[in-house]
């Protein structure tokens, strides 16, 4: 029997409702999640670097879990591009997608101490020069390590920017950060981004969200509303 598709209804964004919108939800949010930040454990722009690399496709949870060792071995630039690539692989190896992480972890080390003076780059430009970085990793490192404000587009922004009809966007990562740009004010880009991925998690969840838990509900066009999910 063929599988039915079930068509998701889209919803319309008026970028002035969508930027009142984000008005009321963000102060409901940042007093729900008044610890909302990024989950992934570092000390330093190298250090998160290197755990956004290892993110792609894996949760935090077992990022942290690898990294908690691996941050004791490699402590400098130096130490990543220097490092033996088969054991750099199963070093990471849970977090999936090793030969790539590991090859692009080591690369971008080394271009990092041939180009940036072996300090990680503070700019979105420098930074999406790196092997493994794209403009999602950038911003997590920008916005957490450097403080510079981004918009992370990660898949709980993408899907509650959709429900929440922030953007009509939410298909394509790179336009969604430029939507969400334009309606979120520039100093709050992290703090909204982390916030979005807490509530996310917490209650609107990807395949049955807590509509009725949900303190935002009242301004979701997508609440209580299947088709919209």
């Amino acid at each position: 029997m063929a599988k039915k598709i079930v068509k998701r209804a889209r919803i319309k964004v008026d970028k002035a409702v969508a930027a009142q919108r984000i008005k009321q939800i963000y102060p409901v949010l940042e007093k729900a999640y008044p610890d909302a930040r990024v989950s992934l454990n570092y000390k330093n722009a190298l250090q998160l670097l290197v755990s956004t690399i290892l993110a792609a496709q894996c949760t935090d949870e077992r990022v942290n879990i690898v990294t908690k060792d691996l941050f004791k071995k490699y402590k400098t630039v130096n130490d990543y591009a220097s490092a033996d690539l088969a054991t750099l692989e199963t070093e990471i190896k849970s977090t999936g997608f090793y030969i790539n992480k590991a090859k692009a972890i080591k690369n971008a080390a080394a271009m990092i101490i041939e180009k940036f003076g072996s300090k990680v780059p503070k700019t979105m430009e420098e930074l999406l020069e790196l092997p493994g970085v794209g403009r999602k990793t950038a911003n997590v490192i920008l916005g957490n390590a450097y403080g510079i404000p981004g918009i992370i587009t990660d898949t709980h922004v993408i899907r509650l920017s959709r429900r929440l009809g922030l953007s009509e966007n939410s298909e394509d990562p790179v336009k969604l950060e430029f939507d969400l740009r334009e309606i979120v004010p520039q100093n709050n880009w992290t703090v909204m981004s982390h916030l979005l991925v807490f509530h996310g998690r917490a209650i609107c969840q990807a395949r049955k969200p807590k509509c009725e838990l949900c303190p935002i509900a009242q301004y979701c066009p997508a609440a209580f509303k299947p088709q919209l999910w």
